[in-house]
């Protein structure tokens, strides 16, 4: 049954800008609500509680193959993920065995000697837009974010950064709610998918140690990574290692001028950052919600009945601000102890690319206020206006003044 009239509009303009009232609400009258999405007006049910999140993300009466179990509904309005594109054979929207074999050679690429060789990638790459900020006086943080990944990831897969602002472009026309861009999102995925591909020819002509290169040559046995399968997952790696890390790392540093107390803790005690790291995705995460499951049979989930194919949307920024998980949820606190977020996933579908971003968020922000102890915002608070996707979390703008630079 769909909740009374008097529950809070999904991925509205409000919405957008603060989610978490809704989300209080949800938990509280609707832990499992169903609404209308708005891309096709399709019947979907949102799951907002820690415990409900977490439990849906290991049941396997719901799969992210929404190839193979989507309503023709959900099917029309594009809410199967990259269907049609160079991107539907991605590791996130595969089930096992599929999702076993492809997961095991990629992760065979993510070993401890790699990651220890990023630590020394990721600071290089700080220090040197630190450096271009300084120049300026005033900024956009968001640009800085956007940096990062960007030239990170440069190094990493081994992708060239001349294509990287349309490729952001893509992505958020990737994930919009407007009904009326579904074949514009098509469009955007294979833009994507086009720069993986330019990506992987380059890379088979002049190998080298990045992660391309790598993933081209994984072997596990006599198996390998087909050609479309190598293509998605070049393709994710850019997607969610550009928008998501972008996205946390102006999350993190406005939470941090919004709670000067954590920052002068975390200023006077820098071994705090990996600590910090957990507690920025915690309390506002890169994604708002997980991809999108859809029923593989008719279900009964928290006691409410979940037709076949029906499309669920798990919120892992709602499960993570759950007072029913987390003391206090709506502060940032550095000193949390076993924070047990959901920030990266849970189960079967948890980021790959985890290490590398915390690597990122935990070397990036402690940095840029070290480098300027006296940042502060250009704008009013309330003037900060956030992206508008269903999926990703991330201000739109963040203007400072950055103030004089440490010496």
């Amino acid at each position: 049954m769909v909740a009374p009239a008097l529950s809070p509009p999904l991925f509205g303009p409000d919405y957008y800008q603060n989610p978490y009232p809704a989300f209080d609400w949800l938990r509280i009258h609707s832990p499992v609500h169903e609404f209308r999405f708005p891309a096709g007006d399709v019947p979907t049910f949102f799951v907002s509680r820690f415990a409900d999140v977490k439990a849906l993300l290991a049941d396997n009466r719901f799969s992210t193959a929404g190839a193979s179990w989507a309503n023709d509904a959900a099917r029309a309005a594009g809410l199967v993920f990259g269907e049609g594109t160079v991107v539907e054979s991605i590791v996130t929207v595969l089930d096992p065995p599929d999702h076993t074999r492809v997961r095991k050679l990629a992760m065979g690429a993510f070993t401890p000697r790699r990651i220890a060789q990023w630590q020394e990638t990721v600071e290089r790459i700080t220090e040197r837009a630190l450096d271009r900020l300084a120049e300026s006086g005033e900024a956009d943080i968001m640009k800085f974010a956007a940096t990062i990944p960007a030239e990170v990831l440069g190094e990493v897969l081994g992708l060239s950064l001349e294509k990287f602002q349309e490729v952001l472009h893509a992505i958020d026309r990737a994930f919009s709610t407007d009904p009326d861009l579904e074949d514009d999102r098509k469009r955007a995925f294979n833009e994507v998918g086009e720069y993986g591909r330019e990506l992987i020819a380059d890379k088979r002509r002049n190998p080298g140690e990045d992660l391309t290169s790598t993933f081209i040559a994984a072997r596990d046995g006599d198996d390998r990574f087909g050609e479309p399968e190598l293509l998605a997952m070049i393709s994710v790696m850019i997607m969610a290692g550009l928008d998501t890390t972008r996205g946390v790392i102006g999350s993190a540093s406005l939470a941090l001028i919004d709670f000067p107390d954590q920052l002068k803790l975390l200023q006077d005690n820098p071994e705090l950052a990996p600590g910090a790291v957990e507690e920025f995705l915690r309390y506002e995460g890169a994604l708002s919600t997980t991809l999108f499951r859809f029923a593989k049979e008719d279900a009964e989930f928290n006691g409410v009945f979940i037709p076949k194919g029906s499309p669920v949307l798990a919120s892992s920024l709602s499960a993570n601000r759950d007072p029913e998980q987390f003391e206090a949820p709506d502060r940032l606190d550095i000193t949390r102890t076993g924070v047990r977020h959901l920030g990266f996933g849970h189960g079967l579908h948890n980021c790959l690319g985890a290490a590398l971003a915390r690597l990122e968020v935990g070397t990036s922000v402690p940095a840029l206020f070290r480098r300027f102890p006296q940042l502060r915002l250009s704008v009013p608070r309330e003037d900060v206006r956030w992206v508008e996707s269903w999926l990703v979390r991330s201000p739109a703008a963040l203007p400072v003044e950055l103030g004089p630079a440490a010496s």
